[in-house]
């Protein structure tokens, strides 16, 4: 994890422009760069770095002696880099997993270097020799990318909106700041005054297929067919891969534990295998809530069962509600549900930088999406229709789920990994009928839970316990986070505010002074910024008003059995 930006075809002074990437500066408190381009006076790479792999030659632009005329910033992990330079017998220079971009290029160019990369990541290269310049971003979003291009070609890239929103530029309109598209690459000409145009947006990698690079994966070829044993047997190996690829690390590891079945997967195969991995120290998990929540309770008992080192954040509803603007801030949305959902994930990262040394931190993000884990699944009126319905939340983790994540963890420079996520597993989960995937006699993620039954890694009613959404499960059932927070923002926010926040905010007006009250905050940061958020995180299929599963029939009826 770590924080880059580039420009190209600056008119400004750069010394100027480069205060901007100082924006970035929590996701890489170990070390910054700042750049210059040979030959492009005004091109730039600015980088901030968290070093997790290779101590001595991890900085960036990386540039090795067997290709001067190529620069590399990137942000991620690259969990292959080994298969890949034993598959086509590169000679790597250093240790950085990165690297392998470089060596990938040269070799069969940009589109074989996205398709072939196993892990996550954006980044920037530049051959100054071709006088091209490419970015391109991982299949979910899990690394971010934001990007500003002017009409006559003035170019910035940065990690997060916010190291491109006060750039200066000659042109009085400043055009928008964009999430750059996930499962992309874009290539754009460099021209001789260091300013850009682009050429192409190429869509590299759709979810639903397997990746090319799983031709060279650890994992042989599964055993084909779709009766249940077989399904079970290839989720467990899929996922146990997931979690083995992401041990890649020299720092500390940790695990996000909220005592829902995705975390507790996560963290009962990542210290199965860290013990087979003889790993010298022992697992950190961490889970925060209110005094006696449903997730505090849930993750002690997972943590004793699986036997870590478990640590347990307890905060109150003042700690949260002050927090809220700094979230805001770190997150770049106004979506409600995220907001909510990101308060407890920022003060456990607090937390974890602040009181241990854990650095690389595991989450169960992605689960809910692919595995149909949000309650409203229930309501979904045929098989297909709920995949559909999975298909579209995966490909909008970037704004939602995926954001907070890297967010709230980047805020306080840790690294977020996602096994959920990994291209093998969720192509393979993809792959199955899309009857095996609805929830089953009222349990969501049935098949999931099936599938790991038998593995003795989870006390059985952590395994079968239903979904808690993660802003409600932190704190009691007598009344949820999201109440707490209503019950506060109607003393700021008045009547008359809320009935004319159509006509101040035309895009995404508020409709209710929760949300009013969030994009305030929003707009104060970000001001005309709102289509980052094309719409608001909503469930399906019921007449919903509210974000929360709180409110869902469905749940309401599950805590009063």
């Amino acid at each position: 994890m770590c924080g880059i930006w580039a420009l190209f075809g600056s008119d400004e002074c750069l010394s100027v422009q480069c205060l901007s990437a100082m924006k970035i500066a929590h996701r890489g408190p170990d070390a910054f760069r700042f750049e210059n381009v040979n030959g492009f006076t005004n091109c730039c790479f600015g980088f901030h770095r968290l070093a997790v792999v290779d101590q001595l030659y991890g900085m960036q632009p990386i540039r090795i002696k067997k290709f001067p005329y190529l620069w590399l910033c990137y942000n991620g992990e690259i969990y292959n880099f080994k298969q890949l330079q034993k598959q086509f017998g590169f000679e790597y220079q250093t240790l950085v997993d990165g690297e392998v971009i470089l060596h990938l290029y040269n070799r069969g160019g940009i589109e074989q270097t996205a398709c072939m990369l196993d892990g996550v990541f954006a980044f920037i290269l530049l051959d100054t020799a071709n006088r091209k310049v490419y970015l391109a971003r991982d299949t979910y979003g899990v690394r971010p990318l934001f990007k500003v291009l002017t009409d006559d070609g003035f170019l910035g890239v940065c990690s997060e909106a916010k190291g491109l929103t006060n750039l200066k530029h000659s042109t009085s309109f400043f055009p928008k700041v964009e999430p750059f598209l996930p499962g992309h690459y874009e290539v754009l000409d460099l021209k001789p005054s260091g300013k850009v145009a682009s050429v192409e947006l190429v869509k590299f990698h759709s979810y639903k297929d397997e990746p090319l690079h799983a031709a060279y994966d650890t994992v042989e070829n599964l055993p084909s067919g779709f009766d249940l044993e077989t399904v079970k047997s290839n989720i467990r190996i899929l996922f146990e891969n997931a979690v083995r690829k992401r041990l890649m690390a020299h720092r500390r590891i940790g695990c996000l534990l909220s005592g829902g079945l995705d975390s507790s997967l996560v963290a009962a195969v990542l210290l199965k295998l860290m013990k087979e991995m003889n790993v010298s120290y022992p697992l950190q998990t961490f889970s925060i809530g209110m005094e006696n929540s449903p997730d505090v309770l849930a993750a002690r008992k997972v943590a004793t069962h699986i036997g870590s080192e478990h640590h347990e954040v307890i905060f109150n509803s003042e700690e949260g509600i002050q927090a809220i603007e700094d979230v805001i801030f770190s997150l770049e949305t106004y979506d409600i549900t995220t907001i909510r959902a990101s308060v407890g994930m920022y003060l456990v990262s607090k937390y974890i930088r602040k009181k241990t040394d854990s650095v690389v931190i595991f989450s169960g993000e992605g689960s809910d999406e692919l595995t149909q884990g949000y309650i409203y699944f229930h309501k979904a009126p045929c098989p297909e229709d709920a995949a559909e319905e999975s298909e579209r939340l995966l490909k909008e983790l970037y704004l939602f789920d995926v954001l907070r994540a890297d967010r709230t963890t980047a805020a306080h420079g840790l690294e977020l990994r996602v096994p959920f996520l990994d291209h093998r597993f969720t192509s393979y989960y993809l792959s199955l009928p899309a009857e095996m995937r609805i929830p089953k006699n009222g349990i969501e993620k049935y098949l999931l839970r099936q599938s790991f039954e038998d593995s003795n890694l989870l006390p059985k009613e952590i395994l079968w316990r239903p979904k808690e959404a993660f802003s409600d499960g932190i704190t009691s059932v007598k009344k949820s986070w999201f109440s707490i927070l209503q019950d506060y923002i109607d003393q700021q926010v008045d009547d008359l505010s809320l009935e004319k926040a159509a006509e101040k905010y035309p895009f995404n007006p508020p409709k209710t002074k929760e949300s009013y009250y969030y994009r305030q905050i929003f707009e104060k940061h970000y001001p005309g910024q709102s289509s980052w958020l094309p719409h608001y995180w909503m469930p399906r299929w019921i007449k919903a008003t509210d974000p929360s599963a709180r409110t869902l029939k469905h749940y309401k009826a599950a805590a009063q059995e």
